[in-house]
């Protein structure tokens, strides 16, 4: 195998040409080009080096022993790859009947040999500006799926996320036999602080409140998500009664202990926290997602009626 040098910046090639005289003229080439390459000689050897170090370029010759260009555009297409692999045929074949053969195997563009060093380039910036289209579209996508499951002013999940996953977290407790924990909490009187200082400073007192939660919770766990207005959820996984309340009131003393800083002067706050858990195979009969956030949200409801400021759960409040 060839590796001639590391295939992992944003333009590297992957050469495969079985005549060494050939493959060692168009390495050179290309790296007096600026790019960073590997060479196979053949379509198996190509194929090992993807596998091992990605090249979102590939320049491949057509006729090869073990597995030949049109074969190796054809695997390549039926893997997995971390981007789009940009593949460039090269072929003594320009027959419209050839040049169409390669492009079904899975080619994107092809040269003909003998093959012109400036024409060669010429194709490579083209293949370079799809893949930076790619890219940018890819990116742009993954933002739009980011969006569309985060709540826009504090940044934590939103209410989608929280009602397609939770029903997955569930699944996996009962599958696994591990427990479930769960909290919905509401700052108090909340209403009151925007009446009086303006809902700029709402958002400022929901955006600390939401931020103190995440902070204090088991990263990659643990996780938070905004259920409307100023109720939050959490989701602890392997949490079981015990561990909730113990988390619940712990949330609940940092709260009611910090302050919040406001243009319109320092502000302090208290949460309410109801609580839902289960452990697959007790009781519980398996409750179903809002089956859980039915049983917190009435307890966060006899936790508000019962003065504010405190933990209820199954077991009585604190």
């Amino acid at each position: 195998m060839n590796r001639d040098a590391p295939c992992q910046d944003e333009w590297s090639i992957l050469v495969v040409e079985d005549h060494p005289a050939t493959r060692q003229f168009m390495k050179l080439r290309l790296r007096k080009a600026g790019y960073r390459v590997m060479a196979a000689g053949d379509g198996r050897e190509a194929l090992e080096i993807l596998k091992h170090h990605f090249c979102p370029l590939v320049i491949t010759d057509w006729m090869m022993p073990e597995m030949d260009g049109l074969d190796l555009c054809r695997a390549i297409r039926q893997e997995s790859w971390e981007g789009y692999v940009y593949i460039i045929l090269i072929t003594a074949k320009d027959s419209q009947e050839d040049i169409v053969r390669g492009l079904e195997a899975g080619a994107d563009d092809y040269l003909s040999k003998p093959v012109h060093p400036a024409e060669l380039l010429a194709r490579l910036q083209t293949g370079r500006r799809i893949l930076e289209l790619e890219r940018t579209l890819k990116e742009r996508n993954q933002e739009i799926a980011r969006l569309s499951i985060t709540d826009p002013l504090t940044g934590i999940y939103n209410r989608r996320y929280l009602n397609d996953t939770l029903t997955v977290e569930v699944r996996r407790a009962l599958r696994y036999k591990r427990p479930l924990g769960l909290l919905l909490c509401d700052l108090d009187h909340f209403k009151r602080i925007n009446d009086t200082y303006g809902h700029n400073v709402g958002d400022l007192v929901l955006k600390e409140f939401a931020g103190w939660l995440q902070g204090s919770i088991r990263g990659g766990i643990d996780w938070l998500a905004r259920y409307g207005g100023e109720e939050f959820v959490l989701v602890l996984p392997e949490t079981d009664l015990a561990g909730s309340f113990d988390l619940a009131e712990r949330l609940r003393r940092l709260v009611a202990e910090k302050v919040i800083a406001t243009p319109a002067g320092d502000i302090t706050i208290t949460a309410s926290f109801g609580i839902a858990s289960f452990t697959p195979g007790g009781p519980e009969n398996h409750p179903a997602p809002e089956t859980l956030l039915n049983e917190a949200d009435q307890f966060m409801y006899q936790a508000k009626k019962s003065g504010r400021n405190r933990v209820v759960g199954p077991t009585g409040n604190q």
